[in-house]
């Protein structure tokens, strides 16, 4: 009887596990979204109207993002955003962020170079160890020349929260390319390397 619970509970949890770690990550994304302009809305409303409807914070910052988009793709709306920029540039410490935040944008939403955003093996954290990663651009000619040798910039994430991970500079010489997908790749480091692409691969390439 109790193996039987056992067996039950186990194939339950795997069931729920995954979808309640989903519905985690979508409902923060949703109250990060939502709390960028909904506690202001939310004090306006409650103190004029006695009522605040969730969700109305998301409205806004969809609203807003798709202006602003609207507003740079004309010829006035790229210069407005370039003389801002140069002004923000200017400002301490703003000026020293700012940049880094604009080329992972640019890396995330834009079309990469032909090497950015492969998934890469690289030896780490020590010799004869390989570690999946993340080719984010090529390594500036300067260092390369003073190392002697042609290096790239990876980015290594770390488990279970890939936005988070290390920066490193490898020799390209030393780098295995892979043919998998970035999402491929983030479900292993998510998954802790349950998720194995390469056999999902090659059930499919089996059953078509």
């Amino acid at each position: 009887m109790f193996g039987r619970l056992k067996k039950y509970f186990f194939s339950g949890l795997a069931v729920f596990l995954p979808v309640a770690l989903t519905l985690y990550v979508c409902i923060w994304i949703l109250n990060f979204a939502e709390g960028i302009f909904g506690r202001y809305l939310k004090a306006f409303f409650i103190q004029n109207y006695d009522f605040y409807v969730w969700g109305l914070g998301i409205v806004v910052l969809v609203s807003l993002v798709l202006l602003i988009g609207f507003i740079v793709a004309n010829y006035f709306g790229r210069s407005f955003h370039l003389i801002a920029e140069r002004i923000l540039l200017r400002i301490p410490v703003m000026g020293t962020i700012y940049p880094a935040f604009k080329e992972i944008s640019k890396f995330l939403l834009e079309e990469r170079p032909a090497l950015a955003g492969q998934v890469v093996l690289i030896e780490w954290p020590r010799k004869g160890v390989r570690t999946v990663a993340f080719l984010t651009n090529t390594t500036d000619r300067r260092i390369s020349d003073r190392i002697g040798t042609d290096m790239i910039n990876v980015l290594v994430p770390t488990v279970p929260n890939p936005l988070s991970g290390f920066i490193a500079i490898v020799p390209r010489e030393e780098v295995i390319f892979l043919d998998i997908t970035i999402e491929e790749a983030l479900k292993v480091v998510v998954s802790g390397g349950v998720v194995n692409p390469w056999k999902e691969a090659d059930a499919k390439a089996t059953s078509a």
